[in-house]
C-alpha cells in the first residue's frame, strides 16, 4: 500500500517535481520563461498541492537515463590525482588561492597573517570522503566556496573575529564529501559560501539536457 501523496516528505516531492520540470524543459515541452517561473515556485512551495499543480499538465517523467545524467552533474567529482595527503597554504602580507579544477588533499592547513586566502571547491576533484581544513590566522580573511551538495561543519575559535557559514548543506546524494573547518583566528574572518546556487545548477543542467536532446534529434 503506497503512502498518501500529502503524507510524503515535502522535500522528496519537491525534488521529484523539479526533476519533472527539467525533463520536460529538456525535451522542449516548456519555454525557458515557464521553466524558470515554475522552478522558482517549486523551490518556494510549502505545500504538496502547490507542487502538484506545477507538473499536472506535463506528461514526461524522468527515466534511468535522466537519473544517470543528474547524478553525474550533481555529485562531487571523485578521482585520482597527484596531490599529497596534506598541503600547506601560506599567505603573509599577500593573497593565495586554490580555484578551478584541482585535486583536494585529505588535510589542508592555512597559515594566514595580514593576508587573504581563497579556497574554491566548486570544480575541485575529491580523493577522500573526509577533508579537514585547519586554520591559523591573524588580521586576515579566509573565503571558502563549496558546492551545495556536500556537508560542512565548522569549529573555529575566534578572538575579535567571526566565522560565517552561508552554505546550506544539501548532501543528500551518495558519497558526498564532508569538509571540516577547525582552528583559530585572531582579528580575522572565515566565511563559507556557495559560488553557484542549486537553482543555477539546475538551470545549467536543464540547458545541457536540452542541448543533448536537440543534437540527437538533429542527427
Amino acid at each position: 500500500m503506497s503512502v498518501k501523496f500529502e503524507d510524503r516528505p515535502l522535500d522528496k516531492v519537491r525534488e521529484e517535481t523539479i526533476d519533472q520540470l527539467v525533463m520536460n524543459y529538456g525535451h522542449g515541452e516548456l519555454s525557458s520563461e515557464a521553466f524558470e517561473r515554475r522552478l522558482d515556485a517549486a523551490m518556494d512551495a510549502t505545500e504538496h498541492s502547490q507542487l502538484a499543480k506545477l507538473v499536472e499538465d506535463l506528461e514526461l517523467k524522468p527515466d534511468t537515463s535522466y537519473d544517470s545524467m543528474k547524478e553525474k552533474q550533481f555529485s562531487p567529482q571523485y578521482g585520482e590525482g597527484r596531490a599529497q595527503p596534506t598541503e600547506n597554504v601560506v599567505s603573509i602580507l599577500s593573497s593565495n588561492e586554490r580555484t578551478g579544477v584541482w585535486t583536494v588533499p585529505r588535510e589542508i592547513t592555512v597559515y594566514d597573517f595580514l593576508g587573504s586566502v581563497e579556497l574554491d571547491f566548486t570544480d575541485a576533484v575529491f580523493q577522500h570522503p573526509d577533508v579537514t581544513i585547519k586554520v591559523v590566522g591573524m588580521l586576515s580573511s579566509l573565503e571558502i566556496y563549496v558546492p551545495e551538495e556536500i556537508m560542512i561543519s565548522t569549529n573555529v575559535f575566534n578572538i575579535l573575529g567571526s566565522t560565517e557559514n552561508k552554505a546550506p548543506s544539501m548532501g543528500n546524494l551518495k558519497q558526498v564529501p564532508h569538509i571540516r573547518i577547525e582552528g583559530f583566528h585572531v582579528l580575522g574572518s572565515v566565511e563559507v559560501k556557495v559560488k553557484r546556487t542549486i537553482k543555477e545548477k539546475f538551470v545549467a543542467f536543464a540547458n545541457s539536457l536540452k542541448e543533448t536532446f536537440n543534437s540527437k534529434n538533429f542527427y
